[in-house]
């Protein structure tokens, strides 16, 4: 079974492979831009009350950059429900369906994060199970990134890079758990790593750094001159490059 976005003839330099008694019984991976939160999708693009130069005030809804984020690359999902609590003595309790094939969460030594010294102190590392493979093209990698602007998840997770050109079994996912309420339910599907690839030939070893031109001083005061009300430049070539990408 595969998954609808790979339901295609077409080759492709990404894929996400798992075990074949679990094809079809755990979620897929998906693309992050169907996993934006009901946060963002709830926040209205404009606030009813002026702001400066008696426009209304933006909110996050309308920043194009922050929309990018969410649509960056793909997401791994948690691959059954996963009920947490606390016991008596405020240990984390886990618990998941007694039938599935594997622990999705286990626990980590605390000296692997350097507990109980800071910003560790009293922290408990753990690390989800994560049942796919990434595989990537030769000279490509993938940045495991915690669910970008995902700030209403339970967990954060420890960031990282992958060579997924040549490491060739899934990569779990080291966490912490940071949410205060004493019951939380993580339905199977939810967010667990943002996983975007990357082509390493094409990240720039160097920078020029330096004062600007003054042509670059003209292009950043022009930017700057944009009307209240107006869509900027920036917006303009957004729209446009989304327009012919189809995004």
């Amino acid at each position: 079974m595969t998954s609808p976005e790979t339901e295609n003839d077409e080759p492709t330099e990404l894929s996400f492979v798992c075990p074949p008694d679990l094809a079809g019984h755990i979620p897929f991976p998906t693309p992050a831009a169907q996993h934006v939160p009901d946060w963002f999708r709830k926040l209205p693009m404009e606030l009813d009350m002026p702001g400066a130069e008696g426009q209304p005030w933006k909110t996050m809804s309308a920043c194009l950059p922050v929309h990018d984020a969410f649509a960056l690359g793909w997401v791994l999902p948690t691959p059954f429900d996963l009920g947490v609590g606390r016991d008596e003595e405020g240990q984390l309790i886990f618990q998941w369906p007694e039938n599935v094939p594997f622990a999705p969460v286990e626990l980590m030594n605390p000296a692997q994060i350097g507990a109980d010294s800071p910003p560790f102190q009293d922290a408990l590392p753990l690390k989800f199970v994560n049942p796919w493979r990434v595989k990537l093209p030769p000279g490509w990698s993938a940045a495991f990134l915690h669910p970008l602007n995902h700030f209403e998840l339970p967990f954060r997770i420890f960031d990282a890079v992958v060579d997924c050109d040549v490491l060739q079994k899934p990569v779990d996912i080291p966490f912490r758990w940071i949410a205060a309420e004493e019951q939380v339910l993580l339905p199977a599907g939810t967010p667990m790593v943002q996983v975007v690839p990357f082509e390493r030939r094409l990240t720039p070893p160097h920078a020029d750094i330096r004062a600007e031109t003054p042509e670059e001083t003209a292009e950043r005061e022009a930017a700057a001159r944009t009307k209240p009300g107006e869509p900027s430049d920036y917006a303009r070539k957004w729209r446009r490059r989304h327009e012919t990408e189809g995004t």
